[in-house]
C-alpha cells in the first residue's frame, strides 16, 4: 500500500506529499524489437525501469502507451512517479487543415469525426479507471503534441472528473489555449532544453529535449537509415553533450521550469536516440555520470 498527494505550490512547481520535488524522466516508450509493444518477460520489462533509477532519473514519461499493471506495479515498488500518456487518435499531419500543429498560442482543434471523439473519451475514460489504482502516476496527459487534438476544455475537465487526485497535462508539446486549461503549460523544445512558452500562472515544464543519437554496430534494428535529433560517433561525447544540456536545464530549473522529459530510454526501431541500446544490451552513456547530473538537475529544482 503507499499513499501519497500531488499538489501545486504558490510558485508553480509540483508537490508530492507537501515537498516541492524537481519531476525529471526520460520519454519511455516501451517498445522491443522481438515483441514491438510485448516485453519478453517481466525481468525485461523492470529492467528498463531499474536502469532509469541507477541513471538518477526520478519520473517516467510513459509516451502514447497503456502498460500492463505488473509494469505500474515495478514503479511503485521502485519509487518511480510516472506521467501517463493517452494514445493518439490520429497522426501527426502538419498544416493538413490550414494550420501547422504546436502552436502555443491557439486552440485550433484537430478535423477528427465524431464518432473518433466519442471512443477517444470512452477510452480515456476506461484507461484512468484502470489505472487510478497505482499512486506511481501523478500526471494524466490525454494529448501529445496537437496529434488528434480536439476540444481541450472538454477534454481536461472530463480527466479531472475521472481523477481529481493526479495534476493534468492538457498537451505536452501541443497547442495551448490562451488563459490555459488544466494545471500544466508542457513545452517540447530539440535537441537542447528550452521553454519555448511560459505562462506565470501554470506549472511550466519541458515535456520532451534531447534525443542525443549513438548507432551501436551490432545493436541495430536497421543497418542504415539511423536518426537522432543530433549524433555522435562514441559513448564519451554522447555523455559530454547530455552533461551540458543537464547544466542549461540546471538554469531553466532555476528559473522555474518545475520537471523534464528526456528522449529516450532505449533506441526504438530507427530511432538511435536512446540512453540504451534497443535489445537493452549497452548503456551508450557513463551511468555514473549522468547520475551525477541527473541529481544535480533535480536537487537545484527541489
Amino acid at each position: 500500500a503507499a499513499a501519497r498527494s500531488v499538489t501545486t505550490t504558490e510558485d508553480k512547481r509540483i508537490a508530492i506529499n507537501g515537498k516541492p520535488l524537481f519531476q525529471f524522466g526520460p520519454l519511455d516508450q516501451g517498445w522491443w524489437p522481438d515483441g514491438l509493444y510485448t516485453a519478453p518477460t517481466q525481468e525485461a520489462m523492470e529492467y528498463d525501469l531499474v536502469m532509469t533509477r541507477k541513471l538518477g532519473f526520478n519520473m517516467i514519461r510513459k509516451h502514447i502507451k497503456v502498460e500492463p499493471s505488473t509494469w505500474y506495479d515495478a514503479c511503485d515498488r521502485l519509487g518511480i512517479l510516472v506521467w501517463q500518456d493517452m494514445p493518439s487518435c490520429a497522426e501527426h499531419v502538419p498544416g493538413s487543415w490550414g494550420q501547422e500543429t504546436n502552436m502555443y498560442d491557439t486552440g485550433f482543434d484537430y478535423p477528427l469525426p465524431e464518432e473518433y471523439k466519442e471512443n477517444f473519451r470512452r477510452e480515456w475514460t476506461e484507461v484512468q479507471g484502470h489505472l487510478d489504482k497505482f499512486p506511481c502516476i501523478v500526471v494524466w496527459v490525454p494529448f501529445n503534441e496537437a496529434w488528434g487534438q480536439f476540444e481541450t476544455p472538454v477534454i481536461v475537465e472530463l480527466t479531472r472528473k475521472n481523477d481529481a487526485s493526479r495534476l493534468v497535462n492538457m498537451a505536452s508539446g501541443g497547442n495551448w489555449i490562451s488563459g490555459g486549461v488544466g494545471d500544466i503549460l508542457d513545452s517540447h523544445h530539440y535537441p537542447n532544453p528550452r521553454l519555448r512558452v511560459c505562462d506565470q500562472d501554470m506549472i511550466n515544464v519541458l515535456g520532451e529535449y534531447g534525443g542525443i543519437g549513438l548507432p551501436l554496430e551490432g545493436h541495430l534494428w536497421n543497418a542504415g537509415g539511423n536518426w537522432g535529433y543530433v549524433q555522435f560517433g562514441d559513448s564519451e561525447a554522447v555523455t559530454a553533450k547530455y552533461e551540458e544540456y543537464a547544466a542549461a536545464l540546471e538554469e531553466l530549473a532555476r528559473d522555474g521550469c518545475a520537471a523534464a522529459v528526456y528522449t529516450q530510454t532505449t533506441d526504438v526501431e530507427n530511432e538511435v536516440n536512446g540512453l540504451l541500446t534497443y535489445d537493452r544490451a549497452v548503456c551508450k552513456m557513463d551511468v555514473a555520470r549522468v547520475m551525477a547530473a541527473n541529481t544535480a538537475v533535480i536537487d537545484v529544482g527541489r
